[in-house]
């Protein structure tokens, strides 16, 4: 076991004055951290229905596949357009350009964390994620498109970190018995942050300038950035005003990790068969969600022609329902495992089957449903509502399978997975030059063969039990008691 650092007589008297235990203050605070990773992220995808040129929807070919400008919204045909006359395979471009600088830092972020620690490998990364959005308007107005791209495969890099710092600080702060539903809470900042990146997005931009949308996300990045760095620790022994009781209980838990843990066992890792069952669920995962995050308001924009300010508020219901979900099914899931109804394995397998087969079959549903606005949302807000289990299922699997590694293993999932994020926005580019129902028929189809062929592949080889190489083995060959 490694050397446990004495706790601090001043740090012991100041923790008489917090009420919360500090592990739920880090879910908190690591529920904000993606909250904010989120907003900065997704809010280009409100802010480009308004910065290019005004489509003219009489020209469009195949008439029956563009709806009618919504008639009941505010301001319903006064949605005008920018100065910037970018094609669709270029916004592709934009909005999947985050993705390549996101891929590039998630594995040394990985490696970073679990050697030093998530603290400052998390909160750097989410700071200058915060400083590239203050200037994403100046890159905009004096840069252009290209310019706009090499910004978002900054902040890309920045964000990079965000997960696999994550799953370092809850391998290191949660007991497995509280794992889903504080696991949950803190992956739920993504649903949120999509939340508020479209909602506030759209009555930002329905009421100033569009610069705002990116300075007043970035200013609540940076507020986060100081109170986390003030508040929370890597591990429970570093922090200096846990309460001793919790400290302890956590000792118990937890086992503090030995700082000279042996090298990351890459080998054992890229060889065993349960890791790529969870990089198969991962693409799946990303392929949908990367699709609706990027792509969910220009859908609405320019397919149903929703105003700005309903694009806002009905591109965000699905996220609350994703949400709401996400809490939900990690609580099922501790009782499920506390109560012995399933094992960690299955319980993490139907998780994962729910949140890819049933998006699957509602998101090609919407396709369907036309220009009937109501049902579209509804269909929509169900397919990302049943898409929140996955944080009960193979969102949890790194930190069950590798409690020493987790982030390791999580920058390797995330980061194979966020290729999807590069491709995926692009190819729907490519996919919509006409932006109809018709090519997006198609794109959803492509979608719904993706979440399920990699779901299956979860559900037949996916472990939730330890893995023989947790200990630094690299190799895969399960230890034999003598």
């Amino acid at each position: 076991m490694a050397d446990v650092p004495q706790q601090p007589q001043w740090g012991i008297k100041l923790s008489k004055f917090f009420v919360v235990p500090q592990r739920w203050i880090l879910a908190v605070m690591g529920f904000f951290a993606i909250f904010n990773a989120y907003t900065m992220r997704v809010c280009l995808s409100q802010a480009i229905t308004v910065l290019v040129v005004k489509k003219n929807y009489t020209d469009k070919p195949h008439g029956e596949s563009i709806c009618e400008a919504d008639e009941d919204s505010a301001g319903p045909t006064s949605r005008e357009g920018g100065d910037y006359d970018w094609s669709e395979e270029k916004q592709g471009l934009i909005l999947a350009s985050f993705y390549i600088g996101y891929i590039v830092t998630h594995l040394p972020g990985g490696i970073l964390a679990d050697k030093f620690g998530g603290k400052w490998t998390l909160s750097i990364g989410i700071f200058f994620t915060a400083l590239f959005t203050f200037l994403t308007p100046v890159c905009i107005v004096y840069g252009g498109a290209d310019a706009l791209i090499v910004l978002r495969v900054l902040m890309g890099l920045g964000e990079g970190t965000t997960f696999p710092a994550l799953s370092v600080l809850l391998a290191a702060w949660v007991p497995a018995s509280e794992r889903g539903m504080l696991g949950a809470l803190v992956l739920g900042g993504g649903q949120v942050g999509s939340i508020a990146g479209n909602l506030l997005s759209g009555l930002i931009l329905d009421s100033m300038d569009w610069p705002w949308v990116f300075y007043i996300f970035g200013i609540i990045a940076t507020v986060w950035f100081i109170v986390f760095t003030l508040i929370c620790f890597s591990t429970p022994y570093t922090h200096p005003f846990i309460k001793p009781t919790e400290r302890e209980f956590l000792a118990t838990e937890i086992p503090p990790q030995d700082k000279n843990k042996p090298k990351t066992p890459f080998k054992a890792i890229f060889t065993n068969v349960p890791m790529w069952a969870l990089i198969s669920a991962q693409i799946g995962h990303d392929w949908g969600f990367y699709i609706m995050v990027s792509y969910l308001p220009k859908y609405m924009a320019d397919v149903l022609r929703f105003s700005i300010k309903s694009n806002g508020l009905y591109s965000s219901l699905p996220y609350v329902t994703m949400w709401i979900m996400s809490l939900t099914s990690g609580c099922v899931a501790d009782q499920m495992i506390k109560r012995h109804c399933m094992n960690t394995t299955n319980t993490r397998k139907l998780m994962t089957g729910l949140a890819a087969f049933g998006p699957a079959l509602f998101m090609v549903a919407a396709s369907y449903a036309g220009c009937n606005r109501a049902l579209v949302v509804a269909l929509f807000t169900i397919a990302m509502g049943l898409m929140g289990t996955y944080y009960a299922g193979m969102k949890l699997t790194p930190l069950d399978m590798s409690p020493n590694y987790a982030g390791t293993l999580m920058a390797i999932t995330n980061g194979i997975g966020a290729i999807t994020g590069v491709v995926s926005p692009y190819l729907v580019g490519v996919m919509t030059p006409n932006a109809t129902l018709l090519e997006w028929r198609i794109v959803f189809w492509v979608a719904f063969a993706v979440l399920c062929i990699t779901a299956v592949v979860y559900c037949i080889w996916a472990s939730g039990e330890i893995q023989p190489f947790n200990d630094g083995t690299n190799s895969n060959k399960k230890k034999v008691d003598t």
